[in-house]
């Protein structure tokens, strides 16, 4: 089944892409949104919760993209697929991220 393949090289691509601010800001003692904080999402949770939920990030995404299928580097499909869902997570995270840290700036106008 190559497309469950894909679809889970995509979703690995939003995992590791998403597990970067966590654990970036988590290692600087930063707070930063998660999904624990209150409004989830919205709220900032402490660094160290940011380290834990950016390292199970890390493992979901080594789980979808080596343990599920045969990922493949040379691969332009998987490559792609994997591209394709850290670039959308990407555009996601600075749409939503950007109206509490200034990153909208045409919003804030």
């Amino acid at each position: 089944m190559p497309w469950f393949s894909l679809l889970s090289y995509f979703l690995g691509g939003g995992f590791l892409a998403n597990a970067i601010p966590h654990v970036v800001s988590g290692m600087m003692g930063r707070p930063f949104q998660s999904p624990f904080a209150k409004p989830p999402g919205e709220g900032l949770s402490s660094s160290s919760v940011n380290v834990l939920w950016g390292f199970l990030n890390i493992v979901i995404g080594y789980l979808l993209l080596c343990r599920v299928g045969d990922f493949a580097l040379r691969n332009t499909g998987d490559v792609a697929a994997f591209g394709a869902g850290a670039l959308l997570i990407g555009l996601f995270s600075a749409r939503h991220f950007g109206r509490f840290h200034g990153g909208n700036q045409s919003e804030q106008r």
